[in-house]
């Protein structure tokens, strides 16, 4: 199977970029960078800035996926993905819909997942069109009373036949080492209500209907274990808390929805040994890492834009944008990244992008390939909307011409643009995507000297909240 692809042409040799002679330079750093990653044993470094003599990782992340599929291969059903895929198959005759409770990364790699491989209108779909998987919602990211209250009405209200399942819903609760209030809070609204919709003869099933992916050391893990959840999934505190997409935080729910976990996997499996393996001119998480740092740190491109060509992918971006703030936005230093849909975003941005301040690199991520049959513009006889020279023109082809206009645009004002390029959207690419972007995150922030796995930031607005509302810190 093939590579995703990194081309960081637009950013070289320009006046506002780098050049190939300047990226080599970091090239001795970001190899040793790899070699410390590869070959570390995953015992946590403490927590603040380090020295320049780089500690060990806690990186558990990077071998996850390898050591997944192998305890599979070996265990089958008494492994950690082979129980999730008994759970997933096994509960989708019970129920229509999961709620995902989860904060951050923990709720944005699933809802990713999601948004990426399913129908964009999945939750609309009759159960039939959805071959019986769930609908999927997710909430305790926030404390936003009109939005929970309305999700808590949805789920009350069943789905679109009348077949027992479809009055019935499950939670997915995942909480990793640090405590959150938001999801902890939605929990109890969640619990309770689903226990009051199954009724006093019933309550049994809530062993059975709440499912948490928690880290031991995770408050609700104690509280999950009371109620006597059937199964519960652990997240290994050796795993980051940004790094847990390719753990049972995001593959539970994508078994849920019946996508390819395993391909999910090989993906990241592949993206690996190609970061192990590859050159530095030809390795696309090294490249990656160098052509953004060196425009943020030396050309003063502090703002990195995620631009996504489909819609598919935007919750991939607001997961990179977390993910890289919550590793390396620290110590004043890190770059702060957004996330634009293109071309949706494209009319109220571009401008500003090529005539505002000279700040951003803009990183585009492309899929190549559609999944749906190709829509032709057509022709429309007596109306006079000047289209009718485009008629045999497709909506791929319209947008492929705008991605590259508004990287010439850009380019003629000295913005730098690279892009990343999907061959298409499937579990396999993004399992790539996933663990490049993870990869690229730990490295730079070794290169700044941060410990990537640290968020002291976090810690204080939870103590000042926990403050504000008169109790103990949680």
């Amino acid at each position: 199977m093939s590579l995703l692809r990194f081309d960081a042409s637009g950013s070289l040799d320009r006046g506002c970029g780098a050049t190939r002679a300047e990226l080599t330079e970091l090239a001795p750093s970001l190899l040793k960078l790899r070699q410390e990653l590869v070959e570390t044993v995953g015992v946590r470094s403490d927590r603040g800035p380090i020295s320049n003599a780089i500690r060990t990782l806690d990186a558990e992340f990077f071998r996850f996926p390898e050591e997944t599929l192998a305890d599979y291969e070996r265990h089958r059903e008494k492994s950690d993905l082979g129980r999730i895929f008994k759970v997933a198959n096994g509960i989708h005759d019970e129920i229509d819909a999961v709620v995902v409770l989860g904060m951050g990364v923990s709720y944005l790699g699933p809802r990713a997942l999601m948004e990426a491989c399913c129908d964009p209108y999945h939750n609309e779909l009759t159960r039939g069109a959805r071959g019986s998987k769930p609908r999927m919602y997710f909430d305790g990211n926030d404390f936003d009373n009109d939005a929970s209250a309305s999700l808590l009405h949805r789920l009350a209200a069943g789905g679109y036949g009348d077949s027992p399942a479809e009055s019935r819903y499950a939670i997915v609760v995942t909480n990793h080492r640090q405590g959150t209030l938001e999801t902890a809070v939605a929990f109890r609204q969640h619990f309770a209500a689903l226990e009051r919709s199954l009724g006093p003869d019933r309550r049994g099933d809530l062993r059975r209907l709440v499912i948490p992916v928690i880290g031991k050391s995770s408050r609700l893990h104690d509280l999950t274990e009371a109620i006597g959840c059937e199964q519960i999934f652990s997240v290994a505190d050796t795993v980051g808390d940004c790094f847990g997409v390719l753990s049972s935080v995001g593959l539970l729910p994508a078994a849920l929805l019946g996508l390819d976990c395993i391909r999910l996997l090989e993906g990241a499996v592949a993206m690996n040994e190609h970061f192990r393996a590859a050159s530095f001119d030809e390795n696309v998480v090294l490249q990656f890492v160098a052509i953004n740092h060196w425009l943020a740190f030396k050309r003063g491109k502090t703002i990195r834009v995620m631009n996504a060509w489909s819609q598919a992918l935007e919750s991939v971006g607001l997961w990179y944008d977390q993910m890289l703030t919550g590793s390396i936005g620290q110590y004043d230093m890190g770059p702060t990244p957004l996330t634009f849909v293109n071309t949706r975003d494209l009319h109220s941005r571009q401008l500003q992008h090529q005539q505002g301040r000279s700040d951003k690199v803009f990183n585009n991520l492309i899929v190549e390939n559609d999944r749906c049959d190709h829509l032709f513009i057509g022709d429309l006889d007596g109306v006079q909307d000047g289209l009718n020279d485009l008629a045999k023109k497709t909506m791929t082809e319209i947008r492929n011409a705008a991605i590259r206009g508004a990287n010439d645009a850009l380019h003629e004002h000295g913005r730098p643009t690279t892009d990343i390029i999907l061959p298409h959207i499937d579990t396999y690419y993004l399992g790539q995507l996933f663990q490049m972007l993870m990869i690229a995150t730990v490295i730079e922030a070794r290169l700044l000297g941060i410990d990537p796995f640290a968020q002291p930031c976090l810690d204080h607005y939870k103590r000042n909240m926990s403050e504000n509302l008169g109790r103990i810190a949680y």
